[in-house]
């Protein structure tokens, strides 16, 4: 049976058990030979990769391995400088555009507070999600490793934090966003940017009395949702200032 070594740089150490993690080890592999099938065998979805340096060269998923090759395997938004090697890719995958599998509803509320574009889609099954994904450009948040392995899907980040409110903060750090936030400015709900709307036309909209010296009204063209500064805006507002994360509202 044909052996290779590997070793996996960063965040990719995340999928292996810990006597695999942060240094080269030998693994032996059978049947298909293609480096994105026998990586997905130990464990690493292929999503989550960028570069893979076969002795020293960079090569592309369908490199056959023969047994006795140095593999290193760096992932996507890796802060080493990679840029003189040839990716996996045709272009980067860092977009801020996002599809949310139904596991991380919450992430995906918040991520459309803070004003990131975020599709939770009425669909959760995974191939629908990964449709989503191919036809819109965006880039898949799931904590589900099956749905990685999909062999379509391109552009997709395994979540690792299990708490909501953490897993924002690894999604801003990870792609970098935190220059590109503008909080209250897309529907918690559908995703559809917001437009400002004047206390008269928020009366035409709601059937309950709202307190119209309130400041900030805004709808949804989307859903047709109106929002604004109430109680439950400000609660949020404080949650976000934190986190650093706050901004102005939609005026």
């Amino acid at each position: 049976m044909p052996e290779a070594t590997f070793r996996f740089y960063e965040e990719l150490n995340d999928f292996l058990p810990t006597e695999r993690r942060k240094h080269p080890f030998s693994h032996r592999f059978r049947g298909d030979r293609s480096i994105k099938a026998v990586v997905e065998a130990i464990g690493v979805p292929h999503t989550e990769i960028d570069v893979i340096l076969v002795d020293g060269r960079s090569v592309g998923f369908d490199k056959l391995l023969s047994g006795g090759e140095r593999i290193s395997v760096y992932p996507v938004f890796e802060r080493l400088d990679v840029s003189p090697l040839i990716r996996l890719r045709a272009r980067p995958l860092r977009r801020t555009r996002f599809v949310v599998d139904v596991h991380l509803e919450r992430l995906g509320r918040y991520l459309r507070m803070v004003g990131i574009d975020a599709l939770s889609p009425a669909d959760s099954e995974d191939a629908a999600i990964v449709e989503t994904s191919l036809t819109e450009g965006r880039i898949v948040l799931t904590r589900d490793r099956g749905l990685l392995q999909r062999a379509r899907l391109q552009r997709a980040r395994w979540i690792r934090s299990r708490k909501p409110r953490e897993q924002l903060m690894e999604v801003i750090r990870c792609f970098q966003l935190e220059g590109s936030l503008a909080p209250f400015s897309r529907c918690l709900v559908c995703n559809t940017p917001l437009k400002p709307a004047s206390s008269t036309v928020v009366k035409q909209l709601v059937s309950s009395p709202l307190r119209v010296s309130q400041a900030g009204f805004a709808s949804c063209p989307g859903c047709g949702r109106v929002y604004w500064q109430g109680t439950h805006y400000w609660r949020m507002r404080q949650w976000l200032d934190q986190l650093g994360l706050s901004g102005e509202p939609v005026r």
